[in-house]
């Protein structure tokens, strides 16, 4: 008897749902106001351990973007680690049968500020892209991307809007490395319009622990319409520049006076150029250089203690490079000489 009463109270959870999901209530229905009014349906269906566990993370602040059928939720939130920021995809379905879809992605708040900047390429390479069926001449974002996909060759998760369901072609790609983590931003096309996907992948192993408390091994993806990369990218300078600076102070130790860094240069080589950009964050000092050509730009990111090795390494070949050529020189002057004292002696 005690069985069949958890079977049947199961059962009424379970249709509880779908009666959640279904698109025939209205918005006051579908985001009541309860202690999360982002995720309602999760506080219903929450269990005590689960209950336990959030009250270890305080949630600092909340933005919210509306972009076509979608809502983002940006949450800054703080654990014994330190914050992080939780980008949550709420969408809902056109047909009666379709339920709420969501996905998520958990991030530093140093890889948001790294994420920020991303935007700001995709957003400037969006501009350039014009209408919709328009391709630029060079095809480097496309090569690129392909490249990257065959060095990680994980399969997708599927993506929370139903994108992937139609044959796409990739117009910008770039990634973000931190740790055991990887970012991966591709700027898509489909019939449907253009998107940008964003996904991360972590490390596999089993028993290990994130840095938020999740299970490694898994992903993450979102899917942002590319209409609204701009006010996406804004809400997240806000979020950054109200809690960002505080994370990197408290992990620097409380110091009160920032540290001095030199001045950004950039030069220009032939269709190119190159910048060189000081910065810092919670994990150190690094340079960043950007090799632009417009409308591409390609960033790598140095940290201060592989300067070193990176000056003397470009030392080394410079030195090289100047030796072979100049060997090559001398080799090419004396086959003319070889050559023309042959013809002096046949004269």
């Amino acid at each position: 008897m005690e069985r069949a009463r958890r079977r049947g109270g199961g059962g009424g959870g379970g249709r509880g749902g779908k009666n959640v999901g279904g698109s025939g209530l209205s918005k006051s229905r579908l985001y009541p106001q309860a202690p999360h009014s982002h995720y309602p349906h999760y506080a219903a269906s929450a269990t005590p351990n689960q209950a336990g566990g959030a009250a270890e993370i305080q949630e600092l602040a909340s933005k919210r973007v509306d972009i076509q059928k979608k809502r983002f939720y940006l949450d800054v939130k703080q654990s014994s680690r330190g914050r992080f920021l939780k980008i949550a995809e709420v969408w809902i379905g056109r047909g009666r049968q379709d339920n709420i879809r969501k996905s998520k992605l958990t991030l530093s708040l140093s890889v948001a500020a790294e994420l920020k900047d991303c935007l700001g390429d995709f957003i400037e390479h969006y501009a350039h892209l014009g209408l919709k069926g328009h391709r630029p001449e060079h095809g480097q974002g496309k090569e690129q991307g392909s490249r990257r996909r065959q060095k990680h060759s994980a399969p997708s998760p599927p993506v929370s809007v139903g994108s992937e369901e139609h044959p796409h072609s990739v117009l910008k790609t770039d990634y973000i490395e931190r740790d055991n983590r990887k970012y991966y931003l591709d700027l898509k096309e489909n019939q449907r319009g253009r998107f940008l996907r964003i996904r991360q992948t972590m490390m596999r192993g089993t028993g290990m622990i994130g840095y938020f408390g999740h299970s490694l091994g898994q992903e993450q993806t979102i899917v942002l319409p590319a209409q609204g990369m701009i006010e996406f990218r804004d809400a997240l300078v806000q979020l950054i520049e109200d809690y960002g600076e505080g994370d990197i102070e408290e992990r620097r130790g409380g110091d009160d006076d920032p540290l001095e860094l030199p001045e950004g240069t950039s030069f220009r080589v032939d269709n190119k150029r190159f910048y060189f950009d000081v910065g810092s964050n919670k994990y150190g000092i690094f340079l960043k250089v950007s090799e632009v050509r417009p409308p591409y730009r390609n960033t790598i990111t140095v940290p201060f203690k592989a300067w070193t090795r990176f000056g003397e390494n470009f030392i080394k070949y410079e030195e090289e490079m100047r030796k072979m050529c100049n060997s090559h020189k001398e080799k090419r002057m004396d086959g003319r000489r070889a050559s023309g004292e042959e013809q002096e002696c046949l004269d």
